[in-house]
């Protein structure tokens, strides 16, 4: 499906732009701890992107595909995006926002595995 796909392309690039910028640009102007916040961001969005590309093969093959392709995207959003505020703000309060993406990432999977036992 060429959302999933689109989606997956674009976490990619926007995985390897902000890991580049973690890299060479923040370093120095955050702490470690903070740093590492934000590789753990990329690093998730990383991993569920390439999920979401495998999501796009296997969209057409039913439903519960398609649900992981879309628990996927909100994972990204609310685990990597919350992160990635976090360390850049100190906000503290974006903190809060980060577990409902990897519960998220949780239910991506687990409809992912649904879809290969019904197939």
């Amino acid at each position: 499906m060429k959302v999933f796909g689109s989606a997956g392309a674009i976490g990619l690039f926007l995985g390897v732009a902000f890991g580049a910028f973690g890299a060479h640009s923040l370093r120095g102007h955050l702490s470690a701890e903070m740093l590492g916040v934000f590789e753990t961001g990329v690093r998730y969005q990383m991993y569920h992107s390439i999920a979401l590309v495998a999501v796009a093969f296997l969209a057409d093959k039913g439903k519960t595909f398609r649900f992981a392709g879309i628990f996927y995207i909100i994972g990204m959003v609310l685990f990597s995006f919350s992160l990635y505020v976090l360390a850049l703000t100190g906000t503290a309060v974006f903190g809060i926002i980060t577990p409902f993406g990897g519960v998220s990432f949780l239910l991506g999977h687990i409809f992912l595995l649904v879809g290969f036992l019904k197939m």
